[in-house]
Parts: structure tokens; sequence; C-alpha cells
């Protein structure tokens, strides 16, 4: 990923959801965050089963939970 000088403008055209395999949901919310992610508020609720994130140039997206399913 390269840094451009320009501050974003519009919405992005492609969004990501991330699972964590092989490590837990949480470990993964702290590599990410450790990585320059941080967390944000795109309005989603208190009781949503994901996190919503942006990396350093503000581009969002969403690391999803594990489900029963898939363990």
């Amino acid at each position: 990923m390269f840094a451009v000088p320009e501050g974003k403008t519009i919405k992005n055209r492609l969004h990501l959801d991330l699972r964590a395999d092989g490590s837990t949901t949480a470990e993964e919310l702290q590599r990410l965050l450790s990585l320059g992610a941080r967390r944000i508020d795109v309005g989603q609720g208190p009781d949503v089963s994901w996190v919503v994130l942006a990396d350093p140039e503000g581009n969002e997206f969403c690391l999803l939970s594990r489900s029963v399913q898939d363990l």
C-alpha cells in the first residue's frame, strides 16, 4: 500500500470483510490495531457481531466474528 497526498473524498468502491482464521477474533483485532488500523463508527449499533475499522488511509473494513458453524 502506498500513501497518497490527497485525503479521502468519496465512499470506498470496495469494502473488505475479514474473518480471523487460525486465531481468535480478539487476537486478530489486536494484530490489526498494532498495524495501524483504528476503530471507527459508521452508525453500527452496539449489538453487531463485527468490528468496523479503518486503515491508516481511512479505508473502512470489517472484522467479522467467527460463528459457531465456523469452528
